[in-house]
């Protein structure tokens, strides 16, 4: 029943993130939209839509996003803490890009970046120090150690 197929993709942590992406299939209903649409609302979240495309929204804006802003720390461009606070006040993030990816998990970053990558290109080739923190182990908050200490 193609119809009734659909992808919900829930952000981490569920129960404090507000946003659900909603991934339709080719044949997907009207019905299944709304109901799955309707349902999502009821536990207090936001649904938006998304072809069934590598990434959805969110992770394919978000990590060339991070992506970058490992490589300013890296080549030297900015602090750690310059680099997050820029994105705080300057864009009124709710978090700076470097926290994020601790948060995400350094881990997670890399193989999302890598997937991205194989699908569209070097747009999304992951900096080598990720490579490098997820070698030692450095993925974030699930290791007290990433971009900062927890």
């Amino acid at each position: 029943r193609p119809e009734k197929v659909l992808g919900l993709h829930f952000f981490n942590p569920v129960p404090t993130m507000k946003l659900v992406e909603l991934i339709k299939g080719e044949r997907t209903s009207p019905d299944s939209v709304e109901a799955a649409t309707s349902f999502v609302e009821t536990l207090g979240k936001t649904v938006v839509q998304s072809a069934d495309k590598t990434g959805f929204i969110v992770n394919r804006a978000l990590m060339p996003f991070i992506n970058e802003s490992v490589k300013l720390l890296e080549e030297k461009v900015a602090s750690r803490d310059d680099i997050d606070k820029a994105f705080l006040l300057g864009t009124n993030h709710p978090m700076g890009p470097l926290q994020l990816a601790d948060f995400i998990g350094i881990d997670v970053v890399l193989s999302t970046l890598k997937v991205l990558e194989a699908e569209f290109g070097q747009t999304f080739t992951p900096t080598p120090l990720l490579e490098q923190m997820v070698k030692e182990g450095k993925l974030g908050r699930k290791t007290k150690k990433g971009f900062y200490d927890y």
